[in-house]
């Protein structure tokens, strides 16, 4: 009962919140673990053998410890009293998800693109994404955005959910360390996973390990959104075809999942610091990628969370409502 009460308190918070903003956040702190070791070791180490040997010591320490210091804040509190440790279980969870900050993200940059003012739609988009942005035209803003919002449906909403509902069923380490554990994994990808230099090696291990922990959650969110679209075989057909050709195994399946439901193509040429990068196209370019593309993608990732929130519940509701059977029924 008590799982299912957090589940519900974190996504409520999610969905009426999110992350105001000069809040302290569990993100913002393990992104400063990060920053920290990584200068520390990358001025220690040259080689890239020691190189490597640091990138697996640092994604060990930062994933394991974010899922420490999160289970031992919720004992601490539960100890103190159940309601507070209910609470404390509910805030953290509440941002380990990041729905609401997804949604505002794209808001933030469709406002000023949709009053005409493409500089200002540029220059607020280049705070979300990681290619050039000063040049885009209104097409490849509203790509980028796109591309952006179904990519991070995975990583940023549907897989910190994932790992809070098996937590539940894991005995003593509960939701909150490993939705803890897995956004250090995500956070430790994004900052330190890249091939380029200085972390073609000392991020190896974090960017392979973000890859395995997603996997799953990702190929569930994209078997999900096929049924929740009404046509299954069209969207598997679609990722069978171009998702494979995408050089993540994650993030092409997620995007390329949105566009054969939206029925929109991403990916192209991008440029990152002046040098043109070529993503596989994703998907068939039956319509244009509209606003209401994007918010269509966005309240499909509602709706993906919303059921996996909902079969999850059940489940914890069924199972404590067994309990006293098992404990005081019987033939006898």
């Amino acid at each position: 009962m008590t799982s299912a009460v957090v589940l519900i308190i974190a996504a409520l918070l999610d969905y009426l919140i999110g992350d105001p903003w000069g809040w302290p956040h569990p993100v913002q702190f393990i992104g400063w673990v990060i920053s920290r070791l990584t200068k520390f070791s990358l001025q220690l180490c040259q080689h890239s053998l020691t190189q490597r040997l640091a990138g697996i010591l640092l994604g060990i320490i930062v994933i394991i410890g974010s899922g420490l210091v999160g289970f031992l804040l919720v004992q601490s509190a539960r100890w103190v009293h159940p309601v507070l440790g209910i609470a404390l279980e509910s805030i953290l969870l509440a941002s380990c998800f990041a729905s609401r900050s997804l949604r505002t993200a794209a808001v933030a940059v469709l406002q000023p693109l949709t009053a005409g003012d493409l500089p200002e739609a540029r220059n607020i988009l280049s705070n979300y994404v990681g290619r050039d942005t000063q040049n885009l035209s209104e097409a490849e803003i509203l790509r980028a955005v796109l591309e952006t919002v179904t990519e991070n449906a995975t990583d940023a909403v549907m897989a910190p959910l994932f790992y809070a509902i098996i937590g539940v069923f894991v005995p003593i380490v509960g939701s909150i360390p490993l939705a803890l554990a897995y956004k250090a994994s995500s956070t430790l990808d994004s900052m330190v996973g890249y091939r380029e230099a200085p972390y073609t090696y000392f991020g190896w291990f974090s960017a392979r390990l973000e890859d395995c922990l997603t996997w799953l959650p990702c190929r569930l969110t994209v078997i999900t959104l096929a049924v929740l679209s009404g046509k299954p075989m069209h969207v598997w057909r679609i990722c069978r075809r171009d998702a494979i050709t995408d050089p993540s195994p994650n993030s092409g399946w997620s995007e390329c999942a949105y566009a054969a439901i939206l029925g929109v193509q991403m990916g192209g040429k991008n440029w990152y610091r002046g040098v043109a990068k070529h993503k596989p196209l994703l998907g068939d370019a039956i319509y244009p990628i509209t606003p209401n593309s994007i918010y269509n993608a966005l309240q499909l990732t509602r709706y993906c969370f919303l059921l996996w929130l909902g079969i999850a519940i059940a489940i914890f509701l069924t199972n404590s409502a067994e309990f006293p059977i098992r404990l005081y029924g019987g033939d006898g």
